[in-house]
């Protein structure tokens, strides 16, 4: 048996380029936080410091980095698709912080419920899951993950404000994000021969 699949990963590879390349940049931009002293009140540990800035860089990195690769691949549908997700889960996440105005573990404010460095993560890999794949889905959602423990870890969040935060990003980009390939007619076609099975997928751009 053999599988001959024909296909075009030019886009995904673009994407996962530009994410990757982001993603590098802001760790090292992080590595002159880990030695610098704080001033909040609570005494953050150097790690849950590390940490709290790295979540920051993050949440910015992840979005930024996947707009660069819809722009690149001039991916206008995906874009309105990500806006609205964007927007939605912005929206809901700040109307829940005003309402509900739960304190934060570390006293700072009371804004912590949902988190909304969670839903960011979480609207973006699902984005680009439902967009684009798994190929791309699964580091971004392995980043969101790491977004929503470290928020736990640096004491920002409760465990709940992150599962409410995952909760909204994630929905909400499946409400509005439709699958890149179902637009360009993603197509497998089995054949036989001879020499076995063959399997060839067709992408129409």
């Amino acid at each position: 048996m053999s599988i001959n699949v024909v296909s075009d990963w030019k886009t995904s590879h673009n994407i996962l380029l530009v994410i990757l390349m982001c993603l590098l940049c802001g760790v090292f931009a992080t590595l002159p936080v880990y030695s610098q002293s704080g001033t909040e009140s609570f005494h953050y540990t150097k790690a849950q410091r590390g940490v709290r800035v790295s979540t920051d860089v993050a949440v910015i990195v992840l979005p930024v980095a996947t707009l660069a690769g819809v722009l690149i691949e001039h991916d206008w549908e995906g874009l309105k698709q990500g806006a609205l997700s964007g927007v939605t889960m912005l929206g809901a996440t700040y109307i829940l912080k005003y309402a509900v105005k739960e304190e934060r573990p570390d006293h700072s404010n009371r804004h912590s419920f949902p988190s909304g460095h969670t839903g960011t993560s979480f609207a973006t890999a699902t984005f680009l899951q439902r967009r684009y794949g798994w190929k791309l889905g699964v580091p971004a959602y392995v980043v969101a993950t790491y977004v929503g423990w470290g928020r736990i870890y640096a004491k920002k969040h409760h465990w709940w404000d992150v599962l409410a935060g995952a909760a909204i990003g994630a929905g909400a980009s499946l409400i509005y994000t439709r699958p890149f390939a179902k637009k360009h007619e993603l197509v497998f076609e089995p054949s036989a021969s001879p020499a076995g099975i063959n399997f060839s997928a067709s992408l129409v751009f």
